[in-house]
């Protein structure tokens, strides 16, 4: 099953590794796709993890595109850029 999930604030490669190495935490995902230039997760599973791959992807900061506005949009682009520098970390600790 694969499920496309748009999300915003996706900016690098180190945004791309943070999201997937998240995602592949959960045993029900099996593969991750990034597409930073349209900023959307392709998931691919054997069940629905729609929501369980929202949740973890609004916890990183990358929130499901229209769900969220004003402040919280502001707070979640912040978790994000931490996201973002912690996946470019493990991206040069790994060669």
């Amino acid at each position: 099953m694969e499920t496309r999930i748009e999300v915003e604030n996706i900016r690098c490669g180190g945004c791309a590794n943070t999201i997937t190495k998240k995602l592949l935490e959960d045993e029900r995902i099996t593969a991750v796709d990034v597409d930073i230039a349209n900023q959307t997760v392709m998931v691919q599973s054997d069940t629905d993890v729609h929501d369980a791959a929202v949740k973890i992807l609004f916890g990183l900061g990358y929130p499901e595109r229209g769900t969220v506005a004003g402040l919280d949009a502001f707070k979640e682009k912040a978790i994000s850029v931490v996201s973002c520098a912690i996946g470019r970390i493990d991206m040069h600790t790994k060669g």
